[in-house]
């Protein structure tokens, strides 16, 4: 009986585990460093990080406007969207990335 619970709880740190490192490749690089440090919180004005009601308004103008809009800033958020490297399919990757509920 103690080895098959113990196999069990094995088996659950190890899904626990991987399903972590899954949900973190799937996370753009860059997310931290700039994207995340207003999406990721509510209340600070832009969409949150996989909240797929307030993104929907914003992905029916379309990917490239969207792009657009990062790469000019909008509103409080400055030109680039704190990525000073990110190129237009990294920017692609993060609007996609925030706007999939999680």
């Amino acid at each position: 009986m103690k080895a098959n619970v113990l196999k069990f709880a094995l088996i659950v740190g190890a899904t626990s585990l991987f399903t972590a490192a899954v949900q973190a490749a799937e996370q753009p690089p860059q997310y931290l460093g700039s994207c995340g440090a207003c999406h990721a919180i509510e209340g600070l004005g832009a969409p949150v990080t996989g909240n797929a009601a307030q993104w929907e308004p914003r992905l029916a103008k379309g990917m490239e406007a969207l792009v657009s809009s990062v790469k000019n800033g909008l509103g409080i958020m400055p030109a680039g969207g704190m990525c000073n490297t990110c190129s237009d399919d990294d920017y692609k990757a993060l609007i996609t990335y925030m706007s999939t509920p999680q």
